[in-house]
């Protein structure tokens, strides 16, 4: 333990000084303590300096620096597979019971010698505190127990990794791959039943979540069989009580996979509930896989949107790609000289280099003010700067020549609020290829709002590149220079994917077309969820002058189809509403939410649906090569449930898996030492206490 200090060491001298001054200035000649006696006196002297030398010195900032020696046991973590699969099987009183007992057995003995950290994984990483185990997860994702496990105890002192499992996974990736970034052993406990039974299942279903009325819509069964050379089944699908169609499915083989292929029509709006079921097989062990249920969401009608082009451009097709991507939009594309419908059935319109120096297309503009309908420019070379400045888009070009562009790229403004891109849409957008943009003067309207200006080379201009403006509750927005086929081109080059282009796209269609809500009430939330995900709604309410309050309380009634109803509050964020109602059976369910705001009540009803998850009994053949394979890659070795004492004792030989002992210094304030005030507390009461006794006070 070393003392350092704050200030010069020699300020210790004027402490002490100012200890014996202050007592001298108390009790010299002081005819209160006289009567004591000379000894008494010079006690109450001494008590008095040195409190006050100590409480001088405290405030020279005095510091004490120590130093201990601390042994961190290794660290083994413990990770149980806690899905259902473990228990799909026929030994699940084993699993339940004896297994049970050789863990808390296990447990008990590693805790002596090791740090045991003890997690259970499925659908999600948790801390098992009671080291029990229930075996309700509705999935497995393996790789993310392995970087969880990589991000809590990176740069610790962990010995081992024993995983508990089965070896089926239906999350994520391969553990073995996600295990290579981890530089300590993996240990393996191979859990299951590796005999392939006879069992007939649903193995996968592929189909659209969402459909459109009047559409016919396919769903592809695939259909797994093993054992079952020359039985058949018969694959039903239901709607409510209603079949919709049936087909014979014949096994060839002991083992075979095959693909039924499903073509629908959507008759209905609204989310519909189909069964799809395969009749059971003689000798058949897992009923639970032959039998799913699919929710599909069917919408009245797309969002149509029009495309108006002064002339064929590849911007054209990279613009209806990104739209459609989207199923809730359809693209119709026309020449501005050849198109002769009605706008007035679109949700929005493109123009594209509309109106141009050989069509003014003052018929289309004409339309669009007429009727209030929302429209995005798209500016070029072809571009008749003149018209286009009539139109009140928000932005006008002047001193412009015909066909006279710049190159120029996106830089992006930093307040635009109207609508958000992710991360990396925004750093990828001002690295895309220039677009070509009318050269010229522009000046922007107060009621515009910017989303990127032009930067020609590395000089960032005023001028605006993608604008919005809202007028009388018409929107239109502004894109000022073509060549946005190169985005999307330099957007696969980069990522392989469009998703970057569509998403820029997607969110500039989505503002200007949605069609605004302009009712005082609004309930939000997904129209079909999955059973391991929480149900959560959320809720805004609005004052006469259409101002977010959320002043009263909004209550919410949920019925399931047995007519069974649950009662739930919302929550109160910042100026809106959010309920969580946790995880509930899978089944269709309908809600009313009401709320009263000063006299006027509104209510609000919808409904959802719970998708059941089933792929934890879909396939319960363990598989323990996969964990003999981690386990020699890691520098582990696979064991058995019942060779639990073999693996302690392994882990115990280690060389390897040793305590870490290591120095830790402190440095601390002498004044935060308890110690210190209770010194101080008792040399001012001996004082006290003396000087009250012999009547000084």
């Amino acid at each position: 333990m070393n003392i350092t200090f704050e200030y010069p060491a020699w300020l210790i001298i004027v402490c002490a000084l100012a200890g014996v001054g202050y007592a001298f200035a108390l009790y010299y000649r002081d005819k209160a303590t006289a009567a004591f006696g000379t000894w008494a006196q010079r006690g109450l002297f001494a008590l008095r300096t040195v409190a006050v030398f100590f409480i001088s010195l405290l405030l020279l900032g005095l510091l004490i620096k120590t130093s201990g020696k601390e042994v961190e046991k290794p660290i083994i973590v413990f990770a149980q597979d806690n899905s259902q699969s473990i228990v799909g099987g026929a030994d699940s009183a084993f699993y339940r019971k004896e297994y049970a007992d050789k863990l808390k057995e296990f447990f008990e003995k590693a805790s002596d010698k090791f740090d045991l950290k003890v997690l259970s994984f499925g659908d999600k990483v948790s801390d098992s505190e009671t080291r029990t185990f229930d075996y309700k997860e509705k999935q497995t994702d393996m790789s993310g127990i392995v970087d969880e496990i990589q991000n809590r105890y990176a740069n610790r002192n962990v010995g081992a990794v024993i995983l508990a499992s089965d070896g089926i996974f239906n999350r994520g990736s391969s553990p073995v791959y996600a295990a290579e970034k981890l530089n300590f052993p993996f240990y393996t406990i191979a859990l299951g039943d590796t005999t392939v039974k006879k069992d007939l299942a649903i193995a996968s279903l592929n189909y659209n979540r969402t459909v459109f009325l009047g559409n016919s819509f396919p769903i592809e069964v695939v259909v797994d069989a093993k054992k079952l050379r020359g039985k058949s089944s018969i694959l039903t699908v239901k709607k409510g009580d209603q079949t919709v169609f049936t087909s014979n499915v014949t096994i060839p083989a002991d083992a075979y996979t095959t693909t039924v292929p499903i073509l629908l029509d959507a008759k209905e709006s609204g989310v519909n509930r189909y069964r799809i079921a395969l009749s059971l097989v003689e000798g058949e062990t897992n009923v639970y896989n032959n039998v799913a249920d699919i929710f599909v969401n069917v919408l009245d009608s797309r969002e149509k949107v029009l495309i108006l082009a002064a002339s064929p451009h590849p911007d054209i097709a990279a613009l209806k790609n990104a739209i459609e991507s989207n199923e809730n939009y359809e693209v119709e594309v026309g020449l501005g000289n050849d198109f002769i419908g009605s706008l007035a059935s679109y949700s929005l319109v493109i123009m594209h280099q509309l109106p141009s120096n050989q069509n003014m297309g003052t018929r289309f503009t004409d339309e669009l003010t007429a009727k209030s309908l929302p429209v995005l420019y798209i500016l070029g070379g072809q571009t008749n700067t003149i018209q286009f400045n009539k139109l009140g888009a928000g932005v006008s070009i002047t001193g412009s020549r015909i066909g006279s562009v710049n190159d120029v790229q996106l830089s992006i403004a930093p307040n635009f609020s109207y609508f958000t891109l992710n991360d990396e849409t925004r750093k990828a957008l001002p690295l895309f290829p220039p677009l070509q943009s009318p050269y010229g003067t522009y000046g922007i309207t107060t009621s515009a709002s910017v989303l990127g200006y032009q930067q020609i080379g590395t000089v960032k201009t005023e001028n605006p590149l993608v604008l919005f403006n809202e007028v009388n509750g018409r929107r239109t927005g502004v894109i000022a220079g073509e060549g946005l086929w190169r985005w999307r081109l330099e957007d696969f080059q980069n990522n392989q994917s469009h998703t970057l282009f569509n998403e820029f796209v997607g969110k500039v269609v989505q503002y200007l077309s949605v069609k605004e809500d302009k009712s005082y009430f609004r309930v939000s939330g997904k129209t079909i969820f999955n059973e391991n995900e929480p149900i959560i709604l959320d809720a805004e309410l609005y004052n006469q002058s259409y101002e977010l309050v959320n002043t009263p309380d909004v209550d919410l009634t949920i019925s399931n189809a047995e007519g069974k109803a649950f009662s739930y509050r919302f929550s109160k964020t910042s100026n809106a509403y959010r309920l969580n109602a946790g995880q509930l059976p899978p089944g269709e369910y309908k809600y009313t939410a009401r709320v009263k705001l000063g006299d006027k009540a509104y209510s609000k009803a919808g409904s959802f649906s719970i998708a059941a998850i089933k792929v934890e009994l879909t396939n319960t053949v363990a598989d323990h090569r996969l964990l003999y394979t981690l386990a020699q890659k890691k520098g582990g070795k696979m064991y058995y449930p019942k060779q639990l004492d073999n693996l302690l004792a392994d882990l115990e030989k280690r060389e390897d898996i040793k305590p870490v002992s290591y120095t830790q210094k402190r440095l601390d304030d002498l004044i935060n030492l308890r110690w210190i005030f209770f010194i101080l507390l008792g040399l001012l009461a001996t004082e006290w206490f003396i000087r009250k006794r012999n009547g000084a006070y």
